[in-house]
């Protein structure tokens, strides 16, 4: 179990936190945007579907399985047919700050107490209201027509510009600090179909704006003579000034933290993003673990650290196979030159050495586990380099003409240096010449060129020795 955790942790790549944190802020996002919306509750509908869905797969339902996967296929798009309108008043809002971050500051407080005595004086005297608070976003884009006004709020005031006998009492008020910046406002409808059927125009006009912006709306019904808040997409009733108190106070961010409901909502974000990203890790662990694939390569060894007055004179193969496992996606974006085995000869000696291949000699990209070696042992023979000067030899083939005699013979240089392991130079008296074709030569004196022979291959020659040597030559006719 140890060895399977820690194989995991070391399978880790960067790439992967990205990948999960990314994908848990965008969910946590999803949350924040549409919670208390019918799309939140579809979402979590299909969440539940998913996860009956993997437990099939786990249990071999192969039926069960594909037909719950072709349910949150079909019920994906009906979301985004069926809940096009939420949807668009989320991807409408006023800036990304909205959708990327979301989090509120403290803005100038209107007099909370001024408001929620006069809204709630309005409701008793059966006097429709439409009161608009904006938030961060501002709500200039959203409303249209009005008078602009500049008048310190008060209850006179609010009770005056909606009775009902002023022109300007069927639009909205716009708060701005503690001043009233507009009245008469017009605010854009909401186009819900769920709305029940007793909510006027008033109350379409306050989710309207609160779909298009963080601005909260306080409506008054004339009929009814019900106080509600309209913010987020949402409608609620207030039943009392206190309520309303509360409300205002938390959208001014005054004594928020001491306020309950902000600590609900604070422990509710933070178990949602909790949430997120524990869906995401386990989302992405079925993904990557779960379509483990195997592969092998065929890899050279490279050696390291060998000692300079030694050679490898030999060694037991020259290419180790590898058997590796990842996920699909990571073993095909592997290239082989990524995959690399290292032999560390630091502590080698003259001789045959034996080394075992282990992970720790193999260079694996993040995310792949090596599974086998084949072979799990190199041997590697290593010998002392030594010079040694040998004398040079023609190595000739083939015949004279008939009618010549190969008279004297000269090699320019006479004597060439070696550089070998040791064992092997003392099996060496000579070094020879390519093979040189004796009907080449021609009668008289001349000259030609031949290039040496190095046999075994690890030898080599000693530096500033030309690779190649002159052969002068005299042939005279045969009497």
């Amino acid at each position: 179990m140890m060895e399977s955790i820690l194989n995991f942790f070391a399978s880790f790549r960067w790439q992967d936190v990205v990948d999960i944190g990314l994908n848990s802020y965008i969910l946590f996002r999803f949350y924040v945007l549409f919670r208390g919306t019918y799309v939140f509750r579809v979402l979590i509908g299909l969440t539940m579907l998913w996860f009956f869905q993997q437990i099939a797969v786990y249990m071999g339902l192969i039926v069960t399985s594909w037909v719950v996967q072709g349910i949150v296929a079909v019920a994906a798009l009906i979301i985004v047919v069926v809940f096009r309108n939420e949807i668009r008043t989320v991807l409408q809002a006023r800036n990304f700050k909205t959708i990327l971050w979301g989090f509120s500051v403290k803005k100038q407080a209107a007099p909370v107490d001024i408001l929620a005595n006069s809204v709630f004086e309005l409701a008793r005297r059966r006097h429709g209201a439409l009161i608009v608070i904006p938030g961060e976003e501002g709500t200039d884009e959203h409303l249209q027509g009005g008078i602009a006004w500049n008048g310190d709020i008060s209850k006179e005031m609010l009770l005056s510009i909606f009775f009902p006998d002023n022109p300007v009492h069927d639009g909205a008020a716009v708060i701005d600090g503690e001043r009233i910046t507009r009245v008469g406002a017009i605010l854009p409808l909401s186009r819900r179909d769920d709305l029940p059927s007793h909510l006027g125009t008033r109350h379409r006009a306050a989710l309207g704006l609160s779909e298009a912006s963080d601005a909260i709306v306080v409506v008054v019904s004339e009929e009814r003579g019900e106080v509600s808040l309209a913010k987020g997409s949402r409608l609620r009733p207030i039943a009392n000034r206190s309520k309303l108190t509360q409300k205002l106070e938390e959208h001014f961010g005054i004594a928020a933290s001491q306020s309950p409901q902000a600590t609900k909502e604070k422990v509710e974000i933070a178990t949602a993003a909790m949430v997120s990203l524990l869906f995401i890790t386990g989302f992405w662990f079925s993904i990557s673990q779960g379509l483990e694939t195997l592969i092998s390569f065929d890899v050279p060894i490279e050696y390291q650290n060998r000692n300079p007055n030694m050679e490898i004179v030999q060694a037991s193969v020259n290419t180790v196979r590898l058997n590796l496992s990842g996920s699909g996606t990571l073993i095909k974006s592997t290239r082989p030159d990524q995959v690399r085995v290292r032999l560390d000869l630091a502590g080698a000696a003259a001789g045959a050495n034996s080394f075992p291949i282990t992970g720790s000699n193999v260079s694996l990209p993040p995310g792949l586990v090596l599974k086998d070696v084949v072979p799990s042992e190199v041997v590697v023979e290593l010998d002392l380099t030594v010079r040694k000067d040998l004398p040079v030899q023609v190595d000739w083939v083939g015949r004279l003409p008939e009618n010549l005699l190969l008279a004297e013979v000269v090699i320019e240089p006479q004597v060439v240096g070696v550089i070998g392991g040791k064992r092997i130079l003392e099996n060496i008296s000579t070094l020879f010449t390519e093979k040189v074709p004796l009907d080449r030569l021609r009668e008289g004196s001349g000259s030609l060129e031949a290039g040496l022979t190095l046999q075994p291959a690890s030898l080599k020659l000693a530096p500033g020795t030309s690779e190649k040597v002159s052969i002068k030559y005299l042939t005279r006719k045969r009497e």
